[in-house]
């Protein structure tokens, strides 16, 4: 789980923005907020909630028993379940418990996240209301020693995937036997069920997309699988491409030597500082040199307790790289001369001087 002592730092950055935006508290619902926070990770069906005053101490309400471990100076609980029957009501009892707190403190100017359960403390609370989720997502860019750790911990989970893929895959294997066979080795590498459905593209001879009943890989075509496992919260984010018969013709060996070219690129331009689209631009620019079109899709995006998160390496953002931050590139080329296409997606740590790639899986077609 997050460390106990780096979720009171964020905690401590959090009290920075409220003096600024002089708030005498700020609610927090989202379950993805609340463990960044405050190192409690909800069950999936579970609402939590944090609260953090402009005096330092803050307060964590957690499901049916107060979570000890949690970083929170006061933890107390509220009823989540009766007689082991789930309570559809959770965010208006979470709602009401908090608005007595803040009540009970005299608190008149509160921040907020967008969560189910601050739109009921919204309800009945009758001071000054501002939303907060801007400078949190800001704050989550820069990756904490524990977060790190967690996000290497699902990419581990991908690189044993692929490892299995490059085993698996064959002309007539189901794609739902591919997603099948990933994801049970994903949760053996993770030691435990994952914390969501392992998402992203198991269809072979497209772009993308969900592995799709009655259908198997096709001999010529190529496998692009792009995963996604997600460890305690954190989510890993990667792609390789795969030949199905392991005999990659002249134009998909090409195409794929244009797309690793791709990953060199980032690798030679991204670092602290750098705009996230100038760095699309040198992959965009490179495309054009090997005689390809623009990239259709983005460049790439962060990536941590939300599977896309700033920066943005797309040129309908203008964000810019910040040092200790994580995100993905991930260029592709695509057609139907190609089998399919072809997509590889590293992840990088940024560094001052440039970046660190997460993700040391080999790239090959066939191996």
């Amino acid at each position: 789980m997050l460390s106990h002592t780096q979720s009171r730092q964020r905690q401590r950055a959090l009290l920075a923005v409220m003096q600024r935006r002089q708030m005498d508290a700020v609610v927090i619902g989202l379950p993805s907020h609340v463990y960044y926070f405050s190192a409690h990770l909800n069950f999936w069906q579970h609402q939590s909630a944090v609260v953090v005053f402009a005096d330092g101490r803050s307060m964590l309400f957690t499901a049916n028993a107060p979570n000890r471990d949690a970083a929170a100076d006061d933890v107390r609980s509220y009823s989540a379940n009766a007689l082991s029957t789930l309570r559809e009501d959770q965010p208006a009892v979470l709602g009401s418990a908090v608005g007595s707190l803040l009540r009970e403190r005299g608190v008149r100017a509160i921040g907020m996240d967008a969560s189910a359960v601050t739109s009921q403390v919204a309800i009945g609370f009758d001071g000054k209301r501002e939303a907060i989720d801007a400078d949190i997502f800001q704050m989550r860019r820069v990756k904490y020693a524990d977060e790190l750790a967690l996000m290497k911990r699902a990419i581990a989970c991908c690189g044993a995937m692929y490892e299995t893929a490059r085993r698996i895959v064959e002309p007539g294997v189901p794609e739902v036997t591919v997603f099948a066979q990933l994801q049970a080795v994903a949760v053996e590498v993770a030691g435990e069920p994952l914390t969501a459905l392992l998402g992203n593209d198991f269809a072979c001879g497209v772009i993308g997309g969900p592995p799709r009943p009655g259908r198997a890989a096709v001999d010529g075509q190529l496998y692009i699988l792009d995963l996604g496992p997600v460890y305690r919260g954190y989510f890993s984010d990667n792609a390789r491409t795969i030949a199905v018969n392991r005999r990659p013709t002249d134009a998909q060996a090409k195409a794929h030597a244009i797309v690793a070219g791709c990953l060199s690129v980032v690798e030679r331009t991204a670092r602290a500082g750098v705009r996230c689209r100038d760095v699309w631009g040198a992959v965009n620019d490179f495309l054009h040199a090997k005689g390809r079109g623009d990239m259709t899709h983005h460049l790439g995006h962060g990536v941590g307790l939300n599977p896309h998160e700033f920066p943005h390496l797309n040129p309908e953002w203008d964000d810019t790289l910040m040092e200790g931050e994580v995100f993905t590139a991930e260029p592709g080329l695509y057609g139907d001369e190609l089998g399919g296409g072809i997509r590889l997606e590293n992840q990088y740590l940024v560094t001052r001087d440039g970046v660190e790639r997460l993700t040391d899986f080999p790239l090959g077609l066939v191996e």
